[in-house]
């Protein structure tokens, strides 16, 4: 039990595999070190005979603090990944169903989640005011429009900074739209080239335990035998070692999130300068809803569905109606559309015994907000800075590991069952199936019962460092346009609230004057750099 912990061997590279091996080995190996017998290995095993998914092109602005840690240029991510920014998500047709009528204003059925705080969080939370419908608010905008000067970058498509600004330093918070399989290429050669992580390219056929029921080794086609002290399971959905090996139990979650199918196509653009969203686009469909990605050279395109709402064949028409009423002049019968099938939901553990899981081998859920790649860095993050030394610690931080991970999945899932429950469509089943008390968990209920009389706040999440602060509740909350109702007036911070709200105006103005284009920024990003930090 106090052997030391000092041979990581990962399973699987993908994304998931390489900020993982990048975090641990950025922390705790120098490839210009010389190995002796203290020093720790990291180790990625991947199948030549298993691609890569692909299709996880968003994340969160903590990918900016990743790959600062892993130091990876934030100019080759641009030159090298198809890289765009993202600075928020644009829920499109939530509120309601389409209407038919020409003149429908689009805008009143659509609202923004910035990655930006609301003005003065600090200070004041402006959603005790806002959320209350007060008469003193400008109804014309969104909640986001009124507290968060981010929302005007967005619905312009502007850049969040200026080619004068460091590498990862902003004016407005972002993360970053990418080419899933290209980042994962980057992350590799860095890893291999500058932080000393070794790479195996082998197909694994057993996987052998000692008698303590540890990992000992894995038996592969073409390397031998890898042995390891701890093992990170990267395999993606397979899960091949904590699904497949150690048959942990797998907790679905379809009861609660229906979508269990996605299809995925890509789009060119019409010319090669067209502009670049500022948001990942997120249009509700009759099942479920479609997602539209822009990154320098292409848009990604998916329709996310429940098959027990929807056939293949009626999803795949909403997909094509979609891009077709976007403005492409592609040709509809050219495109090679992908069919992707998953359960939602999670393993009951992720660490077991000398094997933890990162990615969709600790589970998987339909990416609404972007969730997967964050988790990731969660895990890798905390996997880095809390390395065991022994076996004995190791079940410590094990416990640990799986009591954080467990709050994190349920948070994830009642945040994105949250956008169903609140919206009015009712042109489906599957969005009257959403509102049924008996696919809400009871801890949601509680919430939104508690949030008809104050907005929602860090007292309402219960663990430390959540994936999603009070602020990301507020934006979707009045975005949809729920109420809370105002029974002790509070008029002490009223002038606060006025000059926060006027500080937004103002810097909206301004923001739309100083601030470029995406294709702009990105173009100079290309040609010139950027600062290192």
């Amino acid at each position: 039990m106090q052997s030391e912990i000092k041979k990581i061997v990962i399973v699987g590279g993908g994304t998931a595999g390489w900020i993982t091996a990048g975090l641990i080995a950025a922390k705790h190996l120098s490839a210009n070190s010389t190995s002796s017998d203290n020093s720790i290995s990291v180790t990625v095993i991947e199948s030549p005979n298993v691609p890569t998914i692909g299709v996880g092109e968003g994340t969160w602005p903590s990918m900016r603090e990743t790959l600062k840690t892993i130091g990876i240029n934030e100019a080759d991510l641009f030159t090298c990944c198809d890289a765009s920014f993202k600075q928020a998500s644009k829920f499109i047709h939530w509120k309601n169903a389409p209407c038919a009528k020409a003149d429908t204003d689009l805008s009143k059925q659509s609202y923004f989640h910035p990655f930006s705080l609301p003005s003065g969080i600090n200070k004041l939370n402006l959603g005790t005011y806002i959320g209350e419908q007060s008469s003193l608010i400008s109804s014309s905008q969104t909640f986001a429009q009124q507290v968060c000067f981010q929302s005007i970058l967005c619905e312009q498509n502007l850049a969040p900074k200026q080619i004068t600004h460091k590498a990862y330093d902003y004016v407005a918070n972002y993360g970053y739209h990418l080419n899933a399989c290209k980042f994962a290429e980057l992350l590799k050669k860095h890893c291999l080239n500058k932080l000393g992580v070794q790479y195996i390219s082998a197909h694994i056929t057993q996987i052998n335990n000692d008698l303590c029921d540890d990992i000992s080794s894995l038996s592969t086609d073409t390397a031998g035998a890898i042995e390891g002290d701890l093992f990170v399971d990267c395999s993606g959905a397979q899960s091949l070692l904590l699904g497949k090996h150690y048959n942990i139990e797998f907790c679905s979650k379809k009861s609660v999130l229906f979508n269990d199918s996605a299809l995925a196509v890509q789009i060119p653009y019409e010319t090669p300068e067209a502009t670049i969203a500022s948001s990942t686009l997120s249009t509700a469909q009759t099942a479920g809803w479609i997602w539209d990605i822009g990154l320098q050279s292409r848009r990604g395109v998916g329709h996310v569905f429940s098959s027990r709402h929807i056939s293949d064949e009626s999803a795949e028409q909403e997909l094509l109606n979609y891009i077709k009423q976007s403005g492409t002049s592609v040709n509809l019968d050219d495109l090679s559309i992908r069919k992707l099938s998953f359960e939602p939901g999670y393993y009951k553990k992720f660490w077991h015994r000398n094997c933890v899981a990162v990615g969709m081998s600790a589970g998987f859920i339909e990416p609404l907000e972007a969730s997967a790649l964050a988790m990731v860095e969660q895990a890798a993050q905390m996997i880095s800075e809390q390395l065991p030394t022994t076996k004995l610690t190791m079940e410590i931080i094990a416990k640990r590991f799986n009591e954080k991970f467990t709050q994190h999945w349920q948070q994830i899932i009642e945040f994105l069952k949250l956008h169903y429950v609140l919206s009015k469509r009712t042109d489906s089943s599957y969005w009257l199936d959403n509102k049924d008390p008996l696919t809400i968990p009871q801890s949601l209920q509680d919430m939104l019962e508690l949030w008809k009389f104050q907005p929602p706040s860090s007292y309402d999440i219960p663990h430390n460092n959540p994936l999603f602060p009070a602020a990301s509740y507020q934006y979707i909350l009045y975005g949809m346009n729920f109420t809370t109702e105002q029974l002790r007036p509070n008029n002490q911070n009223t002038q606060l609230m006025h000059q926060l709200l006027a500080d937004v105006q103002n810097k909206r103005q301004q923001l739309v004057k100083a601030m470029g284009s995406n294709r702009d920024l990105i173009n100079k990003i290309k040609q010139y750099g950027l600062t290192s930090i």
